[in-house]
């Protein structure tokens, strides 16, 4: 009796894998679905396989229901490689359904490639539909009379569908908006022409066809806010000015320098000639000796020199200007 109760529970419970395993490899209720929705699946070469190549059979087929009931054809093996090949094929179905009812031509392949691209299909061709506004970051430029100006644009763009595939982004619209306003601004003889009309930096910008190359079609940039700035062109004087007088000072200090040094050359040169007097006026008392040695000079001829010293000292001191200290202290 025992092993005859293994064995049922054994049976039971290899019926009960057995059956979930059926169901696992054939969805009944998703073949039913498809079956009474008008769509041809088969179960083993389809759901089977569907199973065994790891692709949610549950996926492909509610898009292909969903197409098939907003009247576009769709090819299961389409969805089923699309899937593969890591795409999301709910939102490419949902884009292509948008796409019919706006009356745009889209076909499965360019929906297919827009989304292994990276981008989302399903908001690419609501765009289309419905145009997108962006705003520019708050862009500076300086008119020809020095002034800053500040402004921001609001750009209205459209989805391109036949460039979104190698189209740059919205990111490559915004740079060449600001760059656009930039050197309308800048060619600009006065900000106050500026002021006066901001309409024609969008008419001077929408005409220089910045979107050619993205994934997006410009139907208008509005100028949304003009401010004025700072006076860039005073500030640059400013400081040319001040650039100026390091560049004088620098010069001034460096001629000063120059007559520093050659004042102590000067000095230095006195210096040098005083003692080549002292050292001549040394040889005097020598050459006297000499001369009495050799009887060239007399006394008398001595005490004459000694007089005319004598009285040369005499007028030097009072052709002297008396020192005022000297005179106080003598008080």
């Amino acid at each position: 009796m025992d092993a005859a109760a293994g064995l049922s529970v054994f049976i039971i419970i290899g019926s009960i894998f057995i059956l979930l395993l059926f169901f696992y490899f054939i969805p009944v209720n998703l073949f039913i679905t498809a079956y009474f929705s008008g769509v041809k699946v088969k179960i083993f070469k389809d759901l089977v396989g569907m199973r065994l190549r790891k692709v949610p059979p549950v996926v492909i087929v509610r898009s292909q229901i969903t197409a098939s009931k907003a009247g576009i054809p769709m090819d299961i093996g389409k969805l089923e490689a699309h899937y593969l090949a890591g795409g999301n094929v709910i939102k490419v179905i949902q884009a292509l359904i948008s796409a019919n009812k706006a009356n745009l031509d889209l076909s499965f392949e360019k929906a297919a490639a827009i989304d292994l691209a990276g981008r989302d299909v399903l908001e690419a061709v609501k765009m289309s539909v419905l145009p997108k506004v962006i705003q520019t970051p708050l862009v500076a430029a300086v008119a020809k009379d020095g002034i800053q100006l500040k402004a921001t644009a609001m750009v209205t763009v459209r989805a391109n569908i036949e460039r979104l595939v190698g189209g740059a982004t919205e990111q490559t619209i915004l740079a060449r908006v600001g760059e656009g306003i930039v050197s309308t601004i800048g060619s600009s003889a006065s900000h106050k022409a500026v002021l006066e009309n901001p309409d024609s930096i969008s008419k001077v910008v929408l005409a220089k066809g910045l979107d050619a190359g993205t994934a997006f079609e410009i139907l208008s940039i509005d100028i949304a806010d003009v401010d004025v700035g700072t006076n860039i062109g005073a500030i640059l004087q400013t400081d040319q000015a001040e650039a100026d007088l390091k560049v004088a000072r620098a010069k001034a200090e460096e001629r000063r320098a120059a007559a520093v040094a050659l004042e102590q050359e000067m000095k230095a040169e006195v210096v040098r000639m005083n003692a080549k007097v002292v050292e001549a006026e040394a040889e005097v008392p020598k050459a006297i000796a000499e001369a009495f040695r050799s009887g060239n000079l007399g006394i008398m001829d001595y005490y004459n020199l000694k007089n005319i010293q004598s009285d040369t000292d005499m007028r030097n001191s009072i052709a002297k200007p008396e020192n005022p200290k000297d005179t106080k202290e003598d008080k």
